[in-house]
């Protein structure tokens, strides 16, 4: 059996990988992980917390996050087409400082995994993507950008482009750091994707099945580059708040 320290990245300081393994294996011996899920839970977080208010991620929408909630003195956040949900879009118009429970089977469980590894957690999307590079660039240290992905019915993952591309345009951005092939490819996918994010997102896998549904604006919102300053950092009480 190989061993699993053979695909920690560990030579570079600039890593990337995939979803709850990426975050175990890569992400949490890193000083700073990064969490991108474009469509939609980190871009959700960057516009909530834009507004000034917080995101509390949480693994599971069952009874246990409606408890989560009441004591955090927060919402859990519905389905699409309520006030409050999943649709960054919807968000835009939600009163400033509103505190939020944001349950996801993606980005959420994977900041939940990557807290345990006590680095410093950013949540990053295309919109907030050259403020976090900033960010990092300031603070230094090896970084590990988590794309969340999606999951197949059996729960399996699936690699979403959307997440490779913007983890790519942080990576692409880290001028002090040494990227492993695992970053390059990611920066190579973003650098094939940028003149064309909007299209790009539109035509993925995940655009289609949101664009399918009606929620063709949520993309818009989501392939907006560099439309935010925000750098949505998790505090100790496991809410998403501006740094």
């Amino acid at each position: 059996m190989i061993s699993a320290d053979v695909f920690t990245q560990s030579d570079f300081s600039a890593r990337f990988e995939w979803g709850y393994e990426g975050v175990e294996y890569v992400g949490n011996a890193s000083d700073i992980v990064v969490i991108v899920d474009v469509l939609s839970f980190t871009t959700c977080v960057d516009v909530v917390v834009g507004r000034g208010g917080v995101v509390f991620p949480y693994r599971f929408k069952d009874d246990t996050a409606q408890s989560f909630a009441m004591e955090n003195n927060a919402i859990v956040a519905g389905k699409r087409g309520e006030p409050i949900s999943h649709s960054p879009a919807t968000l835009r118009a939600i009163p400033l400082h509103t505190r939020i429970v944001l349950p996801s089977p993606n980005g959420s469980t994977c900041t939940v995994l990557a807290k345990r590894g006590g680095g410093t957690v950013i949540a990053a999307c295309l919109r907030n993507a050259s403020a976090v590079a900033r960010y990092i660039n300031r603070h230094g240290g090896s970084v590990t950008m988590i794309a969340s992905g999606e999951r197949w019915p059996n729960g399996a993952l699936r690699p979403a482009i959307e997440d490779m591309i913007a983890a790519g345009s942080i990576l692409d951005q880290l001028t002090s750091h040494h990227l492993s092939p695992e970053a390059k490819t990611a920066v190579a996918s973003y650098r094939m994707a940028k003149n064309a994010l909007l299209p790009t997102l539109a035509q993925s896998g995940s655009g289609q099945e949101l664009i399918s549904k009606g929620y063709v604006e949520d993309v818009h919102v989501a392939a907006a580059y560099d439309s935010s300053e925000c750098v949505p950092i998790l505090g100790e009480q496991m809410g998403y708040t501006a740094c």
